[in-house]
Order: C-alpha cells, then structure tokens, then sequence
C-alpha cells in the first residue's frame, strides 16, 4: 500500500490547503536523493514479492463463506515477533533473522507477506522462493481459528453483496458514504479511511466503477441491477446511482475498498544503479499486459460474474480522485491540469536509459507535467526524461498528509516525495533509494494478479525476476512499443480469456543485432505488429518469445541440473498458460460456477455457490484437491 505513517491525518478541507507546500519539499527531497545516489554502483540483484491474502471465515453449518474482519487482529499477533527480533537488532547490531515480514493492506480482512529479508542474486536462491511463500501461510495459519482460513484470489466474490462480513455491519459509513460496503471493511489505521474519505471530498462526488456484466443465457438484457438501493437517502452521493452512475448490463461499485479490497501479486527488483533501473522500467513495462493476462484471477464482483477477467480496472476507477474539471468534464477553472487518466493506470513516459533504444516518438502521449517542477529540476541537472516523469507524477495532490510529519528535514526525509510517489499507482514503479539507507535503485511490476497456490505465485515471481536479469544481461534486447499501444495492450489484457482471445501490440525484432532492419521497421512502424500471449511468450516462426529468451538466459550461465530442473516447472507452468493447456484461475472459477448445480445462468453467483467456491480454491490452496487443469501440476511434465 506503499507510505505508512502514524500520526493525526488531515481532513481533505485541511489537507488540500498544503497540497503545494507537500509538492515542493517532496521535489527537494527528490533532489537531496538523486545528488547523493545516482552514481550509486554496482548494488546485488536483490529482490522480493509481497503476496496479499483475504481471511474468510467459514460456516460449514449454514454453508455461508464470509470476509473476517479479525485481518488486523492477526496482523498484530503476526508483528510481535517481528518487532521483538528488529528491536533486538537494533540494540546488538545483528542482523534479524526473519521468515517474513507483514504489512497492513486496505481491507481489515486483508494481510500482506513478504519475505523476512530480500532473495539473494544466485539463480539458486529462486528454488526457496516456492518454500518461503508456502511459510508464511504457514505462519498465518497458526494463529487462525478452526472456521476461519486465508484465500489468495484477486477479487473476494461477494465483496458488497449480501451477508459477506463477519461480524455483518451496515452499509452507512461516513468515510466511503457506500451503498454496498461499510467502513468497517476498511483498515483501522487512520490513513486508509482518510484516504477514502479525501479521495470522494476531492473529487466532489463518489467514485464510479461499472464492470460489464457477463451475459449468460438466462441474464436480462438489458440487465438493471435489482440489488441497488436507488431510494436511499442518507448522504447526498445517495443519488448518484439513479442519477446514472450505474449503467446498464454493468456491475456497479462505489467505493475505493471495491478495487483496495483486491490482493495482487507484486515483485521489487533493485538494480545495479540507476541507468539499469531505468532499462527494467521501461521494458518490463511493455509486457505487464500479457503478464496480466496469463495471471488473471478477478472474474466476479459483487455477487455477479463479469465480462472481464482482472481487477486493474476497478482498482483504477475506485482510486479516481479527478475532479469533473480534471476529467475533462468541464473547463478548467479551479484546477490546474485535464488528466487523461486515473492516477492508478499505465506508465504515461519512458524514462530512457544508455542502452540507446529510448527513441521520443515512443512516448507519443501528450505528456501532463507541471511545468514549473520541470523547470526546476532541469536546473537542478536533471535530464529531460526523468524530469518529466517526476513533474508528472506531481501533477497529483497528495491524498493524505499526517499533521506531525509537516515539519522535515528535506536532506535526510523522503517521507513528503513517498506521499505523492506511493499515490501514483501505475503498472511499473521507478523507486529511488530511501535516504541513509542501504537499499538501492529498485522497479516494482504492479500487474501481476495473485494465484491460488504458492506454486502459481513462486512461478510467476521466478519468470519476471529471470526474464529481468536476462534484459540486464543480454543489452542488445529492446521491447520498446509506444506508449499508447502500451495503453491499448492494458484494456485488452482485462478482457474475458484474454490470454486466448486477444491480440496485444508487441515488438516483432526484440533483439537488436540488427540495428539496421530495426531502424528501417521502426522508420515506417512495421516492427510492432500484433501477437497472441502464447507468441509472445513462447515465441512463433516469426518471433523469439520470452521463454525462449529466459532459457537463453539460464544456458549462458552455470546452472545446477537440480536448480535447472525446478525452475523449468515454473516456465513449463508460464508457457502453459500461454498456450492455453494451463487455464487461468479467473477462467476456472467461472467454469466451476456455470457448472454449480445452483446456478441459473442468470450471472448471479449466489451465497451457495460463493461458498462452495472458496471451499474449493481453499482446498487447492492447501494441496487438499487436485485441480491440474489451473496450476499444471501433473499437466506437461510439471
């Protein structure tokens, strides 16, 4: 969830007033770190995950699955030790022996893991990944009652339909002001509700997120929601929904915890230095598509199966704080900038680095930055790519600003550039080094959605750290597309099966020994052409294919046979998803509802099937169940 501090947050009213102040001294902070770090060298290939679970309580009796809000309560069992041993350290000098670390998240039912300290650079420390994940579900499991279990899925089912909370609430919050969700799904710690409650207060109205509905045999057309309360009348947002917030044959949501109530998969590379932070950014970018659709895991929200198969775009339209002016909606008049997008959604520009591939017509989006910043940090000796990107990130207010943390040192305090930097959720992240730290240049990939079983999660993490460290070793490999057909790429992949239906924009001659072909197709555009996921991913007669590139990878450097051996089950398991023989947990868990002998093939996944569901991903989950068909296990080899 990036920037966690305590303190007394600002209520929108307040906060809106130290929007600028926030700005500057975050861009000081910006420039203290980039004068003492960026030539910063040779730092390890370190990296981590952080896994996002749900913890659902179980009642077998009336066969009902429901979000537990006792999140936070395990949450704080699960930081005892870890606070005992970091105190410890502190104290000694020794370096704290940790299985895992835990981190609060949006919803109350809601737990992130990650690793107790990063995955080491050897190729070999990849095999533990699979072992430490499969931990800390072990951990958490220890302190979780009989009828309760975790679940890692992209979006919760039920989340807002029905009697979905343990213990159940009411829908009448004054932060989210939801028709559907209660603030008590919100986290305790007083950020998230501020950032709720300052995201509606910013934009002037409640955020609006429509998904199409999945239209089965027996669905209305068209479908009107019956499950909407049109008539409330206890905030003035109220109205919105009947007033045309909600759409037709849509599933309509109102609130921030309907896209920060999903879990994800992310992973955290640091970099040698800052030029190859710069490379992984902008190529690791131009695949977080496919990457999504291979790991969709989000078919149903609300109680209802959609046409899509991700969250990505709920998560951006729930965190939409753009004013009608900001949207285009109206004339500028207040504010200072049209936004064409949500301030969760893809990279806007490339940063470029010295590989020599950056060419500007790649970012051919009209670029929105603060030109005042831009100016600033150009006289600073920023250059001209990394300048645009930070001015554009600060286009954005920041959301929640603590009262005690006003006052800081710039030269030694990253906390009001994190603000700003940590609220711009986009599908790659540039991470600068936190001040008097030993961390370095670091990329976070955002697209990822979360698997079901540590054996999806360890092999999607495997792949993309190898198919990193293969861009940063092979650097003649450019995946550069322009920025929009980056952006055309990011819808498709939300789409129903997209890993099997749908076409992304990719670059045909990712390797460039031949500069010469290269510049001739790109001169007249005819080197990006559109692939299917499995051609992209597992190459075609006419293109390489990252899989055959991670292996290029594995064969240019000493393997163990052993080692070798288990990472192949991890890009045996990516190529199957790309080909089809894997399916998708978002497409099993719509094949296990329309063949529930509940269902009506109306769209509506009912508490029933809702419960049988979770059981079911719940057992697959523990190794409880065999389900070859969604992680391959037993399926191709693996």
């Amino acid at each position: 969830m990036g920037l966690l501090s305590l303190g007394t947050p600002l209520p929108w009213d307040q906060a809106k007033l130290l929007a600028r102040e926030v700005r500057k001294h975050g861009i000081e902070q910006f420039l203290h770190i980039w004068r003492n770090m960026k030539d910063r060298q040779k730092d390890r290939l370190l990296w981590g995950d952080e896994i996002e679970y749900m913890l659902i309580s179980l009642d077998h009796k009336n066969r009902r699955a429901r979000l537990s809000q006792r999140g936070h309560e395990l949450l704080s069992q699960l930081q005892i030790e870890e606070n005992e041993k970091l105190d410890h350290a502190s104290r000694t000098g020794e370096k704290p022996e940790l299985e895992a670390l835990w981190r609060p998240e949006f919803g109350r039912y809601m737990i992130e893991g990650t690793p107790g300290q990063p995955y080491n650079s050897t190729v070999a420390e990849l095999t533990n990944v699979e072992a430490n994940m499969k931990k800390r579900r072990d951990i958490v499991t220890r302190l979780m009652r009989d009828n309760e279990t975790i679940l890692a899925v992209g979006s919760y089912p039920e989340l807002g339909s029905g009697d979905f909370l343990e213990p159940p609430h009411k829908a009448n919050g004054e932060f989210s002001r939801s028709l559907f969700l209660p603030d008590e799904v919100i986290n305790p710690h007083p950020r998230f509700r501020t950032l709720a409650g300052n995201i509606r207060e910013r934009r002037g109205s409640k955020v609006t997120i429509n998904m199409p509905i999945f239209h089965d045999v027996n669905t209305p057309r068209p479908f009107i929601d019956p499950t909407i309360p049109y008539e409330r009348n206890i905030f003035p947002g109220d109205k919105e929904a009947k007033e045309g917030a909600a759409l037709p044959d849509h599933i309509y949501m109102d609130a921030m915890g309907f896209g920060m109530g999903c879990c994800c998969l992310q992973i955290t590379l640091q970099a040698p230095n800052v030029n190859q932070a710069r490379r992984l950014y902008d190529q690791l970018a131009t695949v977080g598509a496919v990457m999504m659709s291979l790991s969709a895991s989000s078919p149903i929200f609300r109680g209802y199966l959609a046409d899509v198969d991700c969250r990505w775009n709920v998560i951006s339209a729930a965190v939409d704080d753009r004013t009608p002016e900001e949207r285009g909606l109206r004339p500028l008049s207040k504010d200072r900038f049209a936004i064409p997008k949500s301030r969760y959604g893809t990279i806007d520009t490339f940063l470029g680095s010295d590989d020599g591939y950056f060419k500007p017509e790649y970012n051919d989006l009209p670029l929105v930055y603060d030109e005042e910043i831009y100016q600033h940090l150009v006289s600073n000796d920023i250059d001209d790519l990394m300048a645009k990107h930070i001015s554009h990130l600060f286009i954005r207010d920041p959301l929640v600003i603590f009262e005690e943390l006003l006052d800081q040192d710039d030269a030694v305090s990253a906390d009001h550039f994190e603000n700003i930097q940590s609220t711009n959720w986009q599908n790659v992240r540039f991470k600068p080094p936190p001040p008097n730290s030993p961390i370095g240049w670091r990329v976070e990939f955002r697209p990822l959605e979360v698997q079901v079983t540590e054996f999806e999660n360890a092999a999607f993490s495997v792949f993309t750290v190898l198919l990193a460290r293969a861009l940063l070793a092979f650097g003649d490999i450019n995946m550069y597309i322009p920025i929009t057909k980056m952006d055309i790429n990011m819808q498709r992949a939300h789409s129903r099966d997209a890993v099997l239906r749908e076409k992304f924009y990719f670059r045909r001659n990712i390797l460039g020994d031949d500069k010469a072909a290269e510049q001739a197709t790109d001169d007249d555009g005819s080197d990006v052409v559109e692939m299917s996921a499995n051609e992209i991913v597992n190459g075609s007669l006419d293109f390489v294919g990252l899989v055959p590139i991670v292996q290029m990878y594995l064969d240019s450097i000493e393997v163990e046979d052993s080692v070798r051996a288990k990472i192949d089950t991890y890009i045996d398991f990516v190529r199957g998803r790309a080909d089809g023989s894997i399916v998708t947990a978002a497409a099993w868990m719509r094949n296990f509802v329309r063949s529930h002998p509940a269902y009506k093939f109306d769209s509506v996944v009912s508490s029933e099937i809702n419960y049988d569901l979770v059981v079911a991903l719940d057992e697959i989950g523990k190794g409880k169940r065999n389900a070859p068909e969604l992680t391959g296990i037993g399926v191709s080899g693996l």
